[in-house]
């Protein structure tokens, strides 16, 4: 008796540590879609400081998002994570255009590691 109790308590131990890891996972993401798409509007105005501050909180919501995700998720926010960081050199170059590619670029992975 004593063994499936425990048993069952861990079991509810991992599920709970699973579904709070795929919640996280999930507010990252939003943060980072949120964060990704106010670079690309700081960009067309071509405000590359803006942007560049938009960009680096969007990636670091995108890594944290990426350090629990799986499979094809975790391909597309490391894509992003890639097209933010050429997004924040660019911006720190004054190249606003080519950041905001980035950017945009960075919003369609973020976009699609969440469906």
């Amino acid at each position: 008796m004593k063994k499936s109790i425990i048993a069952f308590a861990g079991l509810l131990l991992l599920l709970g540590i699973f579904l709070n890891t795929e919640v996280l996972a999930e507010d990252h993401a939003k943060a980072a879609l949120e964060h990704a798409s106010a670079a690309v509007a700081e960009g067309k105005d071509g405000k590359s400081e803006a942007l560049v501050e938009h960009a680096k909180l969007a990636m670091e919501h995108t890594l944290a998002a990426a350090i629990v995700a799986k499979s094809i998720p975790k391909g597309h926010l490391d894509a992003a994570a890639k097209e933010l960081q050429e997004s924040i050199d660019h911006g720190n170059l004054g190249h606003a255009d080519v950041a905001t590619k980035h950017a945009e670029a960075a919003v369609e992975h973020i976009k699609a590691a969440g469906q």
